[in-house]
């Protein structure tokens, strides 16, 4: 890209960030607004930073690398940046953080619109536990209502927005026309992001969450007890001193800068965690200089607690200033409790309980990772099925030395076929073999606190052909994503190694909504390879025990889960069965999610001379395709796998138009379906009545669909699988 192309530099520190790095590459990379670059400054990182870094930008040419030969620190990795940046505007983001999808483009208007020295926008907490909290002073970027852009004497409260580099954009001319730099050790953003707005003639504020920050993260220096802490005095010492080269031009914003720092000052040593107990003394007393050294004449005392805190740190009174700090700190707490004291309690609560298992977790990873334990799971521990299950079958005979572990729940071991080694969910064997497996392998994420470890292989089998938006996707049908944690997506979605694909459809969606560095593996689904190597005998045998008499038409009902209404407008079995008559049975088949799926398990209930089968706790729905004639479902991507049969489906969907608009969907199914579409009750039952399910109409869309969707299924999935992942076969 042209310098003069290039709206926004965003200049990219890097250092010990590996497990977080591709996210946020991703989250930028990501976005649909292209005219920015990514200047990255790997500042000597002792970890795969660095070849992640290289990865990036030799298929990207949006970002430039920059590999430092000693470590000089966050503040000089970012000054390092800032020399190659050629856009209008620099955005320093932190390499452990996101960018919020479309908050490029959303800065870019506003950019161009008020063309700003400096510009404000919002951000969010990410909390450990996988929440997200709002920033605690984002009302100050709305309340009043800001003009297009300002100088700082008619809006002085953007003083209290956090003086961090990552929450602005700043036009680079001016700033390097300042002659400020970021400062060497911690707090090393205060000698650029207080000077800046004392010296801007617009600043901008955009009210929309651009970043997320992750809050507390694991070896965060900022919450590290370190006599690094200290640093924070030279900062300040820097904005003072920028304030006198200023002269009378900023002579107005003393007062409210002091108060900044001795606050800052005050926040440091009452948080727990950093000035080490020892050092506190020395800190206060540093306090106190500063306090005597850069108090204008004519400040006054705020108002409250702080004021009081003021008068001590004047005065030099470290003794009643530390008997004050219980009460600081409750204050700090409460003023810091978003989430109110009924949810810490509960989140201390969910931590206490899950210390001692993750505890062990932790003292088992420290053991040498298990070059011949594979452990598999299924749709969160409930069950033996799926991918998963077919792939696990096929290790036991083409990779026999490899030994497999299935963690289930207590509720599913009953269901386990004899033989099949397993550990309970939860139980101190289970977090042994997660620890220690070198393959781990699912159709869902495990667990965030199943890390990624150095040397283990993880295998994302995933459950079905996407018809419906998966992934990131769902951040744009708010129904469909509730609960969904797309920060926590972004970080399982990094782990993967192995990431399966049935078709390429599949393989053109699954890169998008799951960002990663895995190898797409084209093997067709491993669950599917029954469905080729199955015959007449078997199928016979399965039919004859779910109680389908020779000669019986069996259908097989299957819809899909819709979080806007569980499991949507269904079709009265009754009548549906009466329509079809006696030479059919009618099998039932709920969603996994839907909490009616379970109720009656296999009972089977006469209708008239026809019968209806609920099986939706049947545990294997293979069995349960191949024993059907036709399948009817609505948006279940059961359809895809059922295709593999080349049989009769039909699609039932009545409402189409709704399921599309509140969970969105991939491609129109009503366009491309794989055979008769009824859209009501009626239309069902006359699919059925008129031979339109079996139509040579029915059968040209069914052989489009398949050639479209069953392109690489062809009954030898599963081994493809083995040979690629555990015997290193390309």
């Amino acid at each position: 890209m042209e310098p003069s192309q290039v709206l926004i530099s965003l200049v990219l520190p890097v250092y010990g960030v590996e497990e977080y790095l591709r996210p946020c590459l991703d989250s930028m990379l990501g976005q649909s607004f292209s005219s920015f670059e990514v200047i990255a400054v790997d500042d000597a990182s002792p970890d795969g930073c660095g070849a992640i870094l290289d990865e990036y930008a030799g298929r990207d040419t949006r970002i430039r690398v920059v590999h430092l030969e000693r470590n000089g620190g966050l503040g000089e990795a970012r000054n390092a940046g800032l020399e190659l940046a050629r856009g209008e505007y620099v955005w320093f983001v932190d390499s452990d953080d996101l960018i919020a999808d479309e908050s490029l483009a959303a800065i870019a208007e506003r950019l161009t619109a008020t063309r700003p020295d400096v510009l404000f926008f919002d951000y969010a907490r990410l909390l450990p536990e996988g929440g997200v909290e709002p920033a605690p002073r984002a009302h100050l970027l709305r309340d009043p209502p800001p003009p297009e852009a300002f100088e700082l004497r008619s809006r002085p409260s953007v003083l209290e927005l956090m003086m961090t580099a990552w929450n602005k954009a700043i036009r680079r001319d001016f700033l390097t026309g300042l002659g400020v730099r970021f400062g060497q050790g911690l707090y090393e953003d205060l000698p650029v992001t207080y000077p800046i707005l004392v010296a801007a003639g617009r600043i901008s504020l955009l009210d929309r969450v651009c970043y997320l920050y992750r809050e507390r993260r694991t070896g965060a220096i900022t919450t590290t007890v370190s006599d690094r802490h200290f640093d924070v005095f030279g900062q300040y010492e820097k904005v003072f001193a920028f304030l006198d080269d200023r002269g009378a031009a900023a002579e107005e914003f003393r007062a409210q800068l002091f108060d900044r720092a001795i606050w800052h000052y005050t926040t440091i040593i009452d948080e727990p965690g950093r000035v080490p107990a020892a050092r506190q003394r020395e800190f206060f007393r540093r306090m106190a200089e500063h306090f005597a050294r850069f108090r204008p004449a004519d400040h006054t005392y705020p108002p409250g607690a702080r004021g009081v805190k003021f008068r001590l740190v004047e005065r030099g009174d470290y003794r009643l200033f530390a008997a004050l700090r219980p009460v600081n700190r409750l204050r700090l707490k409460a003023r810091r409790g978003v989430r109110g004291a009924v949810g810490a309690a509960r989140t201390a609560t969910r931590r206490a309980r899950a210390l001692p298992a993750l505890l062990c977790y932790e003292a088992y990873k420290r053991l040498p990772v298990d070059d011949r334990l594979a452990v598999y799971a299924a749709y969160w521990y409930r069950s033996y099925s799926c991918n998963p299950r077919a792939i696990y079958e096929a290790a036991r005979e083409l990779a026999p030395d490899i030994h497999g572990v299935w963690v289930v729940r207590k509720d599913a071991v009953a269901s386990l076929p004899a033989g099949v080694d397993h550990a309970v969910e939860g139980s101190l064997r289970s977090l042994r073999v997660l620890a220690r497996a070198k393959y781990l392998v699912n159709n869902v994420n495990f667990p965030h606190t199943v890390s990624k470890r150095r040397g283990s292989v993880h295998v994302q089998t995933l459950h079905g052909t996407p018809l419906k938006a998966m992934g990131l996707d769902q951040q744009h049908y708010p129904v469909g994503a509730q609960g969904m944690n797309f920060t926590r997506l972004r970080e399982h979605s990094a782990r993967w190694d192995f990431l399966l694909s049935a078709n390429p459809h599949s393989s053109e969606v699954w890169p998008r909504v799951y960002p990663g560095s895995y190898e797409l593996l084209e093997t067709g689904y491993p669950r599917n390879d029954r469905y080729f190597r199955t015959g007449p005998q078997e199928i016979a045998a399965i039919r004859a025990g779910l109680g389908i008499e020779p000669g019986q038409t069996a259908v097989l009902y299957a819809p899909t889960f819709r979080e806007y209404g569980g499991a949507g407008p269904l079709p009265d079995p009754s009548r549906l069965a009466a329509a079809l008559g006696p030479d059919h049975v009618l099998m039932l088949r709920s969603h996994y999610y839907d909490a009616e799926g379970a109720r009656t398990g296999a009972e089977r209930r006469a209708e008239g001379a026809a019968r209806v089968v609920d099986l939706s706790s049947y545990p294997v729905v293979e069995d349960l395709c191949l024993a059907a004639d036709v399948l009817v479902t609505d948006y279940s991507s059961i359809m895809f796998d059922y295709a593999c049969l080349d049989r009769p489906i039909v699609v039932y969907a009545p409402d189409w138009e709704t399921y599309r608009a509140t969970r969105g969907v991939t491609f129109d199914l009503m366009a491309e379906p794989p055979g008769a579409v009824a859209e009501s009750e009626e239309q069902l039952i006359e699919v059925f009545r008129s031979g339109a399910v079996a139509s040579g109409a029915a059968g040209e869309l069914r052989a489009a669909f398949r050639r479209r969707f069953c392109t690489f299924d062809d009954g030898h999935a599963a081994e493809r699988v083995v040979r690629r992942v555990f015997l290193g076969e390309k």
